[in-house]
């Protein structure tokens, strides 16, 4: 960047008169002028203080009459300085500045009001002054930034280059370790002495070496109990496998026990709500009987008064022969007075008498025979109650007994549930015995898996240097044993995904 002074200069003799002449004219008002343009900066401000006048005074001579010399320059400095903890760049410009030019433009227009061509110069006197003014203003804020820019990119990079270097301390040495922890050392830490900002990492490595060993080491002392549980697991598998079969053979049989006396209680159930359905129909015709000997009852009571009606009415009957065979005796008397005249009555009064004799007679017949169907209906009534006494009798045993049947028929169908029940349970703990039995399987062949992968790990571990005790030494593979292979007849169990966590004592496992 070119320095300012090299591009303002020095005004020639009659351009400083035109700008000693806008100095004259505005320098009495230069206070008042300055005041509310530092206002803008200090709101507060009431009066410009001496020193801050003095120095905008300095600075205005110089501007006005193009005496941009070196006192100039340091003028100016000294008031950026002054300005710059108190207005931002921007403000300045556009408040403090901008205040600062309208009063002196107004100020000078209100003393050059009527010359024209006067006025015209001296304005454009006052313009290059001001102008210049916020060309160094400018300048020396460009400036200013390149020289914190510029300070701040050596400051960065001097930064940068620190940082590298400790950064190319800090992979060295962490390369270092993380090789020999590659070759399976898990005794290795960093001990030297790295940059402030590499201290977590060291802190960090070490404390995962330290514990990578602390876990490698218990691996290392487990994986021996591990092989030697897969063994027992092994055996036990076995023997579990055999015992699961026997027990699944047992289900089997019971369940079909089970079947067969179901099916039995079933009939049996069967049988009895069929008599429970027989009684019920025994019982309503005992009860329709009943209801017949009643009826029947009823009709006897009336034919019994029907034939007492009959023998009172024949009685009266009896009691008119009587009458009629008097009045006929009677008027046989009169007519045996009566000679040969009353013969003719006499005769008539004989077959009336011979009637009513008949009429008698055949009355005190039927009254007979009605006493005596009389008897027999009576007779009948009793019999015929008992009957229906014998037929109450028959439907309250009837009644007990659809009670009883209808008992054990509810009892019959219960038993019936509760062994359907029974069996639904057998056969489900068919189901599931036969399913263990598959797990079984599974489990037998995962424990061989176990004891091959635990040998695996004995390898794995034995290539760490661990310190101390070191990587336990490798015992021998234990001996796989035959798997007895299971009839399932339920569906199989999933898959196992994984082993199967079993009891085990704190000398065969350790939790790691």
């Amino acid at each position: 960047m070119v320095d300012i002074r090299q591009q303002l200069s020095i005004w020639g003799g009659a351009e400083q008169e035109t700008g000693d002449m806008v100095y004259r004219l505005v320098h009495e008002n230069l206070e008042a002028i300055l005041l509310k343009a530092y206002q803008v900066a200090e709101p507060g401000l009431r009066r410009m203080p001496v020193d801050v006048l003095a120095d905008e005074e300095r600075k205005f001579a110089y501007i006005a009459r193009g005496n941009f010399c070196d006192g100039y320059f340091e003028q100016q400095e000294v008031i950026a300085k002054r300005l710059a903890g108190k207005i931002d760049y921007v403000d300045y410009l556009n408040g403090a500045y901008s205040a600062y030019l309208t009063g002196l433009t107004q100020t000078l227009l209100k003393e050059k009001p009527w010359f024209r061509g006067d006025r015209d110069k001296l304005i454009e006197s006052l313009m290059r002054s001001v102008l210049s003014d916020i060309s160094v203003v400018m300048f020396h804020y460009f400036d200013h930034l390149t020289k914190q820019a510029e300070e701040a990119r050596v400051e960065a990079e001097m930064e940068r280059v620190r940082l590298a270097e400790e950064d190319k301390q800090t992979i060295s040495v962490v390369e270092s370790a993380m090789a020999a922890l590659a070759e399976g050392d898990l005794t290795c830490r960093i001990n030297a002495t790295l940059p402030a900002r590499s201290e977590a990492l060291k802190r960090y490595f070490n404390a995962t070496a330290e514990k990578l060993q602390q876990t490698m080491r218990a691996v290392s002392a487990n994986a021996q109990g591990v092989r030697s549980a897969a063994g027992e697991i092994t055996q036990s598998s076995d023997d579990l496998s055999r015992r699961t079969e026997q027990q699944a053979a047992s289900l089997e049989e019971t369940a079909a026990a089970l079947d067969q006396i179901t099916a039995t209680v079933r009939k049996t159930a069967e049988g009895a709500s069929e008599a429970r359905d027989v009684v019920k129909a025994a019982k309503a015709d005992a009860e329709r009987s009943g209801m017949v000997v009643n009826e029947t009852v009823a009709a006897m009571s009336g034919i019994e008064t029907s034939s007492k009606q009959i023998a009172s009415i024949i009685g009266v009957i009896d009691e008119i022969a009587f009458q009629t065979n008097l009045l006929a005796l009677n008027a046989g008397v009169e007519a045996a007075r009566a000679g040969d005249a009353g013969r003719g009555f006499a005769v008539v009064a004989t077959e009336v008498r011979a009637l009513a004799q008949r009429s008698a007679d055949a009355a005190k017949e039927i009254k007979t025979l009605i006493e005596t169907s009389g008897m027999q209906v009576e007779s009948g009534v009793t019999l015929v109650g008992e009957t229906g006494r014998a037929l109450t009798r028959i439907g309250q045993q009837v009644d007990r007994l659809s009670v009883l049947v209808s008992d054990i028929a509810g009892s019959a169908q219960e038993q019936s549930a509760g062994l359907n029940q029974v069996n639904t349970a057998v056969n489900q703990m068919d189901q599931v015995t036969q399913q263990n039995a598959a797990m079984v399987e599974e489990a037998t062949a995962a424990s061989h898996a176990l004891a091959d992968e635990a040998e695996e790990l004995v390898r794995l571990v034995g290539q760490f240097r661990l310190g101390g005790e070191g990587a336990a030494p490798a015992m021998p593979k234990p001996e796989a044993r035959m798997v007895r292979k299971l009839v399932v007849k339920a569906a199989p169990a999933a898959p196992v995904g994984k082993f199967v966590a079993v009891a085990q004592t704190a000398d065969d496992w350790t939790e790691f």
